[in-house]
Parts: C-alpha cells; structure tokens; sequence
C-alpha cells in the first residue's frame, strides 16, 4: 500500500476567496508561495499527493462541475511546469446542509481515494487550513497538519505550519509511521 498527503486546495494550494466568494474562474486562482516546491519534496520523498476539497459553489449553481474541473486541470498543468504533480483531485459538489457522505468533515473523499489509489490512511495526512479539514483527515485515520499563523488553542492538529512549504517540511521530518489505534 501507498502512503499519501491529502490537501485541502482553497488556504494551503491558492489563496482562498473573501468570506463567502468562491473562485470561480481561473483567473481568480493565485498560488500560494513554496506549493510546487512543497509538492515536488514530497513526491521526491515517495508520497502520493491527493487533493481533497469542498466546493460547495457548484451546489450553489454558481460553478458547473465542468469550469471546477477546468480550474482543476489549469491548476495541475501548472503545477506540473514548475514539477510538481498532484495525483488525484476529489471534491464535494454539494451544499452544506446535503445529505452525502464526501462533504468535510466526512472523510468519504479520503476512503475514496485510498481504494483508487492504494493508499493507507493510517501512513497518511491531512493537510488544511480549518476545522473541518482536521476532522475529516482524523475521521480517516490520517495525521494531521493546521495550516495557520499561530499554534491553535484547540489542539484539534497533530502539528500546524505557517504555509504548505513548511507543512512539507514537517510530514518529511515526521515520517509514516501508523497511526495508533485508540
């Protein structure tokens, strides 16, 4: 089995949108500093990197699953020019209050994965910028990195790291060792 880092794309890959905006065309979509670099050092190490994402904008009728997939598609051609490469793209189309089981904090979008791909969840993480994220990736038996400024309060991470960059440089540091059953 395979050994993965799941990201959260909006706050860890591109600058978020605004609260309550969505990017919704390519020319919105900014990279966030040290992302190849983060993505190429962990390939390099062996690691799958998989992308898993709410996109509650295509519930919304604001975004068609085909533009999301064309961002998706500028984003990984992107990527892969300046040698990074991301494995696999999973996203929720879904409002927040429909009923399905791939919305984060549900980790249905890393069981997913993990059967396409061969990963094991307990080897693997989770990297993301809320809550949710840190939630669905222990959900999925993942560890976990917090994607913020300062250490949060909630210790709802295994680590936290100011930007991608440095989240890399901790999962590497860290190693794959499973993660203990409670």
């Amino acid at each position: 089995m395979k050994r993965a880092v799941f990201l959260d794309r909006d706050g860890v890959i591109n600058r978020g949108a605004a609260e309550g905006d969505y990017i919704l065309r390519w020319d919105d979509f900014r990279f966030l500093p040290g992302v190849a670099e983060a993505i190429t050092s962990l390939r390099a190490a062996g690691w799958r990197v998989i992308v898993v994402t709410n996109q509650r904008c295509v519930g919304k009728g604001l975004l068609s699953i085909a533009e999301l997939e064309a961002i998706h598609q500028k984003m990984n051609e992107e990527l892969a020019q300046a040698g990074g490469k991301v494995d696999g793209i999973y996203y929720c189309p879904h409002e927040k209050d429909a009923p399905c089981d791939c919305r984060k904090p549900s980790p249905g979008m890393f069981l997913r994965a993990a059967r396409e791909h061969d990963i094991d969840l307990s080897v693997s993480w989770m990297v993301g910028d809320s809550e949710s994220d840190m939630e669905a990736g222990k959900r999925a038996g993942c560890r976990t990195v917090r994607i913020t400024s300062e250490a949060p309060a909630d210790g709802d991470s295994d680590y936290f790291a100011v930007d991608l960059l440095e989240a890399s440089k901790r999962i590497l540091a860290a190693g794959y060792t499973p993660v203990a059953e409670p």
